[in-house]
């Protein structure tokens, strides 16, 4: 596995989500789309994760990518036989332009509602970073969405059989949001959770543990640390896939197909690297 600390903090550390050409590179990376287990696809970019949930009501797509992704995205769900136009919903997992950036394009092919936390949606509508987010002001801003909606935690975003449960999980961000359901495939199915990101980040400059205008940062994080933690959890998508171990489990696909990704520990490692994460965070800022 990769050590998620050291392989992003070229990409994060000291001004999150700026565009670095390295880590555009990085997550603009083409990746062909696949099946994840029953019903559930990944069909992101090699370094920043989207999920298609599918159904004949119609489908749920998970985070849009940076700007650029938004042909990547589609043209993956299309490769995998289903429509852009038939999917009714967009879930943001959280409002940075690495994750949100091409859901106003993504919108606009499918008509879809997109949803997300009040936070969230707050951003994705005017396309403004949040002034309290601890990596403002190196955040890039965002085209703004059209026809979003907010939800509350532990909301179930339903769609025909479909159904999708929210989870604040902020601290990252204060829009932060990991999504859960089940899928079904050979007689079995599992809970699959769509973890957003944990990381304890800010800004050159800036505090993740002393931030004036997001003073329960590091509350919000531990919490929402616990919660992936404790959610059921046997196939797990993180938001940067090498976060958890993706494409480590993909490899095992050839040989025991889905069911290479279910590793019903996953949350607990990656809250574990979540906490790992933090403790480093704060002991630099500890500092004098």
């Amino acid at each position: 596995m990769k050590n998620p600390i050291r392989f992003t903090a070229a990409l994060l550390l000291g001004g999150a989500c700026t565009i670095a050409t390295a880590g555009m590179a990085e997550w603009m990376a083409p990746q062909d789309p696949f099946p994840l287990y029953g019903n559930t696809y990944y069909v992101g970019t090699h370094g920043i994760s989207a999920v298609l949930i599918t159904s004949p009501a119609g489908h749920i797509l998970i985070d849009g990518g940076p700007p650029g992704a938004s042909a990547q995205i589609a043209a993956h769900i299309r490769a995998l036989g289903f429509k852009v136009e038939d999917v009714r919903y967009i879930l943001n997992g959280h409002e940075h332009f690495d994750h949100a950036g091409g859901i106003a394009a993504l919108q606009k092919m499918s008509g879809a509602v997109v949803l997300g936390s009040p936070a969230s949606v707050a951003v994705l509508k005017t396309g403004q970073p949040d002034k309290r987010d601890a990596q403002y002001p190196n955040l890039t801003p965002l085209a703004p969405v059209a026809n979003t909606r907010a939800v509350h935690d532990g909301d179930v975003v339903k769609l025909g059989p479909l159904a999708v449960t929210a989870h604040f999980t902020p601290g990252h961000t204060p829009g932060s949001t990991s999504w859960t359901w089940q899928s079904s495939e050979g007689g079995k199915t599992m809970h699959m959770v769509y973890a957003d990101s944990l990381t304890a980040v800010a800004a050159d400059g800036r505090s993740f543990s002393r931030n004036p205008l997001y003073r329960n940062a590091r509350a919000d994080i531990e919490h929402s640390i616990a919660t992936v933690e404790g959610l059921e959890c046997d196939v797990l998508v993180s938001a940067h896939p090498d976060f958890s171990d993706l494409w480590e489990r993909k490899a095992r696909q050839s040989d025991i197909k889905n069911e290479a990704f279910v590793d019903r520990d996953a949350c607990r490692k990656y809250a574990a690297d979540a906490r790992a994460w933090l403790a480093k965070t704060l002991a630099k800022e500890a500092q004098p």
